[in-house]
Parts: structure tokens; C-alpha cells; sequence
């Protein structure tokens, strides 16, 4: 640590921290899901999936921008004594379980797009392992972490389908690489002491606190050896015992210099953020563009990469209001003839209220609307107008186009689900969120 000058220090805890924020939000859900078994989001600790079959409401807030179109299933696997086993089966809608590194990028997918409708099993490895791989298996996706994540989507055509929507969920299975194959398992891994999540340490110095002890199982990738040498100068080795009071003043001073730097720099950089394109997808897509990835994560933590699903969103109207505010005005979305999202699966529009990013209680229970939604009214010439508002429309004949609004700040998240080719080369763009005269 006295090898390094405050200049160094400071640099490396702002590119430090943008590189770690990915792994601190992602722990930040991991714990409530995965650790503490008194908190009501939880999965049931490792290797398992909980199923939510039920359409999202404004109850729900197990994760920011959650979406009411594919219902969840969560998991979390440890792999450092062995790999896990998914099993699914035939499928005949739109489905996705994307998996996930400690640090959010995705190790690949399973589902309608990338492995098709058909039943399967697919083999999910950690670090370093090189055991045999079972006949019959048809994939094997391999962690750069030890522990991973799956946040898995499974279409909902409404209320009445989620019968059907349960019997699919409940045929994802998870089995360790030991009981799958009905063979001795492995002596398990010793369980750490898993550190409470704390949001203030987002700001601070125990920042580094939290990423020492998420390093452990993180092993040093040859494209971030650089990084993660300054990291260990500074003191953050993975080995799990950074102590922020061993740095001296100046370089403690330097470090917390340094997250800010690196905050207000994710500040701006989302503010410039458009839409989903860049903000999701494997390492290989990411490269070292950590900046990007950390924009993705605070904007819609688990989202998907383009290829599965496409986001935007209107974070102002066409007034210059920033965010747009449903307690002043009324707003309206059109989309002009023929220029509906093209999206080869189905597409949905979500309202959240600000700062919190969730869905809003409403008196008609409506959190989106999209191709799906039932009685949608459209325009003498074929074109779309929603509503957005507080009140109803009142035109009774326009309730169908109606997005019920929070009386305060939102957002609004279209998502495209199979987005078309106009979509992904910019030809298509999203009309405007106009204050309704």
C-alpha cells in the first residue's frame, strides 16, 4: 500500500470502484436471496429456483424495474466443489434463463432463442473445472466466477395462464453434477462469512470492503490482471480481509476522492444512456468497457442483451421535463401508422414511480401496456395513442389505452422482445412522451 502515490491511489479506486459496482449490486440481491433465510425474498439458499407465476405488482420490489411480462425465477448457484445441472423441458413459448458471473456478465443462455423449444440439460461449470462431461448433455456453459446467478423469464399471456405458466416453471430443475449423475459427492465448501449488505458503503471506503471479500470468488482473469494488480496495491487482494483503518490518512483521503470520482462519473455517463443496446451481454461483449456495464446495472440490473430483448424508456417529455412529472401534467405516447415496435416475439411499455424504480398501485392494477394488452383502442389512421396520466382519460373509450401514472416522478421502460433488424440499426425510433394539451 505505501507503494502507492494518492495520485495512483485515487485513480484506482474510481476505476476500482465502476469495475466493482457490478459485483456489490449483484450481492446486494444474492444476500435477501440467497444468505438470509429471515428475509421474505428468499430463494432457499443455493441450488434451487423459486418460481413467481403470478403477475408482478406494486408489492414486488425484490428487484428495481421489474418487468410484468415474463414472470421470474430466481436461483443461485455455488460452484467450487462441482457443477450444477439444468434440466428443462419442452417449451412452447417464449423463455429465457440467462446466467450470470458474480460481476453481471452473462455466460450464456437457454431458451427459445438461443437453444430452441426442445427439453434439455445443460451443464454449468465454475472455474478451473475439467471433469468429464455426461452423454446426453446438450451444453455446457462455463463460469469465470464460483458463484452465478440466473434470473429466468417465462412468458405470461395474463392471469389465466399462469396454471400453465406454473406447470413450465416447475419442470426447471436444478441437481448437482453429483446427483444427476447418482454418484458420491464431493466434501462441501467451507461457508463464509457472509457480510451483511449495507447501502452507505456504496459511499465510502468499505466499498473496497465488501469487492475484498466477493474476490474470493473471482479468480484473476488475464484481461483485468492489470486492474486487479493496482487493486491489491491499494490492498484489495480477494483475500477477504481488506481493512480500510491499515491505509494511511493520505491514501484513505485519495481513495474516497476516488469514488467520488467514479460516482459522479456514472452520473453523467447515464444520463447520455439512450437505450439498452451496449448495456448488456457476455464479457466478450463488454470487454473493458466497464463504465457501460455499470450504467446497464444501475438503469435495469439483469437485463438482457439486445439479441433477446431491447430497452428504452422516456426519461422526459417533450417539454424538457426531467423526469416527467404526472402530478403537473398529462402526457401521451403516439405511435404513427405502421410504427409500432417490431418485435418478433411481443413488446410492453411499464410505468415505475421515481426515485425507486417500481411499479405503481393503481385502482385498475395496470403496471404496463403493450400488443397484449386486451382492447387496445387504435386511431382513425391505425396508429396508437397511450395515455398517461394520474386520472383517467376522459374519453371512457380511451381506458383501454390507459397507463395510470404515480402523482409525482416516473419513468417509463418499453421493452422489445425478439427486436426486428429496424430496431437493433436505428431506423425505428421511439416517438415522444408529449405533454397532453
Amino acid at each position: 500500500m505505501s507503494e502507492l502515490t494518492v495520485e495512483e491511489a485515487r485513480r484506482t479506486a474510481a476505476e476500482g470502484w465502476i469495475w466493482g459496482f457490478a459485483l456489490l449490486e449483484n450481492y446486494r440481491t444474492m444476500y435477501p436471496q440467497a444468505v438470509d433465510s429471515d428475509d421474505s425474498r428468499y430463494v432457499g439458499g443455493f441450488g434451487c429456483f423459486r418460481h413467481y407465476s403470478q403477475p408482478f405488482t406494486a408489492a414486488n420490489t425484490d428487484v428495481v424495474t421489474p418487468n410484468n411480462d415474463t414472470p421470474y425465477s430466481w436461483a443461485w448457484l455455488d460452484l467450487r466443489t462441482e457443477p450444477y445441472v439444468i434440466s428443462v423441458p419442452a417449451v412452447d413459448r417464449y423463455y429465457v434463463l440467462p446466467l450470470h458471473d458474480l460481476d453481471t456478465s452473462y455466460i450464456g443462455y437457454i431458451g427459445a432463442r438461443t437453444t430452441g423449444a426442445q427439453a434439455g440439460d445443460y451443464l454449468v461449470a465454475g472455474p478451473g473445472w475439467d471433469g468429464v462431461v455426461p452423454e446426453g448433455i446438450a451444453g455446457v456453459l462455463r463460469a469465470d466466477t464460483f458463484l452465478v446467478g440466473i434470473l429466468g423469464r417465462t412468458y405470461l399471456a395474463g392471469p389465466e395462464d399462469v396454471p400453465a405458466l406454473r406447470a413450465i416453471q416447475e419442470q426447471y430443475v436444478l441437481r448437482t453434477l453429483s446427483e444427476f449423475t447418482d454418484t458420491a459427492a464431493p466434501h462441501p465448501a467451507d461457508e463464509p462469512v457472509w457480510p451483511l449488505w449495507r447501502e452507505e458503503d456504496l459511499a465510502t471506503v468499505e466499498f473496497f470492503t465488501l469487492l475484498d471479500f466477493l474476490l474470493q470468488f473471482f479468480p484473476v482473469l488475464a484481461t483485468e490482471r492489470e486492474l486487479r494488480d493496482r487493486l491489491a496495491a491499494l490492498g484489495v487482494t480477494g483475500s477477504g480481509e481488506f481493512e480500510p483503518a491499515a491505509l494511511t490518512p493520505e491514501i484513505r483521503a485519495a481513495a474516497e476522492q476516488g469514488i467520488a470520482d467514479a460516482r459522479a462519473h456514472l452520473e453523467k455517463a447515464k444520463k447520455d444512456a439512450v437505450d439498452s443496446t451496449h448495456w448488456f451481454g457476455t464479457r466478450a461483449e463488454h470487454g473493458n468497457d466497464y463504465l457501460t456495464r455499470a450504467v446497464g446495472v444501475d438503469k435495469g440490473l439483469y437485463g438482457l442483451p439486445t439479441a433477446e430483448a431491447w430497452y428504452a424508456g422516456w426519461a422526459q417529455d417533450d417539454q424538457g421535463n426531467r423526469p416527467p412529472n404526472a402530478s403537473t401534467h398529462d402526457h401521451v405516447i403516439h405511435f404513427a401508422p405502421g410504427a409500432l415496435p417490431p418485435a418478433r416475439y411481443f413488446w410492453s411499455a411499464t410505468i415505475y414511480r421515481l426515485p425507486e424504480r417500481l411499479l405503481v398501485a393503481n385502482e385498475i392494477d395496470r403496471y404496463s401496456i403493450g400488443d397484449r394488452t386486451p382492447g387496445l383502442v387504435h386511431d382513425d389512421d391505425g396508429g396508437l395513442t397511450l395515455h398517461v396520466s394520474k386520472h383517467r382519460p376522459a374519453d371512457p373509450k380511451q381506458e383501454a389505452n390507459w397507463l395510470p401514472a404515480p402523482d409525482g416522478p416516473f419513468t417509463i421502460a418499453i421493452r422489445v422482445y425478439g427486436p426486428g433488424t429496424s430496431v437493433l440499426d436505428g431506423s425505428w425510433t421511439l416517438p415522444a412522451l408529449s405533454v397532453d394539451a
